[in-house]
């Protein structure tokens, strides 16, 4: 495989761990980025930016690679924890976004990394639309398995 790029000097310790750790389980599988990417659900660019330190990757990401790479029980759990210990240390953004209403709730769940917006706090208004077509949906299921009854008998 090609030589990789350097990674910046002021990379936290876990987070260039992580990577390199990524950057030698993706040269083990033999793949390219785009042989990656076509494997995965994760496209060729993306790949790039995750094995570069630039974004930090899905947990679903890493798990595939692990898959690929043939690793699997304790040492694909190793890598997961170096995952979440990187995820945590990954430097943010010079600008954070502004976090939508009801996001507070959302900042500690160790399953949503920072880099993905919380869904958005449904209204009563939404919740309703939807209650209202479930009803409907059921009406018209009812409807037409009473027409098929007595028209198939």
């Amino acid at each position: 495989m090609g030589a990789w790029q350097s990674l910046p000097e002021d990379l936290p310790p876990e987070v260039r761990h992580f990577v390199e750790q990524l950057r030698r389980l993706k040269d083990a599988t033999g793949l390219s980025l785009a042989a990656l990417g076509a494997r995965t659900a994760y496209s060729k660019s993306s790949w790039h930016r995750y094995l570069n330190a630039t974004q930090p990757p899905p947990r679903q990401a890493v798990s595939a690679l692990c898959g690929i790479a043939g690793l699997g029980g304790p040492e694909a759990e190793r890598v997961g924890v170096r995952w979440e210990l990187a995820v945590q240390a990954w430097p943010r953004p010079a600008t954070a976004p502004e976090q939508p209403a009801g996001a507070e709730e959302y900042e500690d769940d160790p399953t949503l990394p920072w880099w993905e917006e919380p869904p958005p706090s449904k209204g009563p208004r939404d919740t309703n639309r939807m209650l209202l077509a479930a009803v409907l949906l059921l009406f018209v299921l009812v409807l037409v398995a009473g027409v098929g009854v007595v028209v198939f008998g």
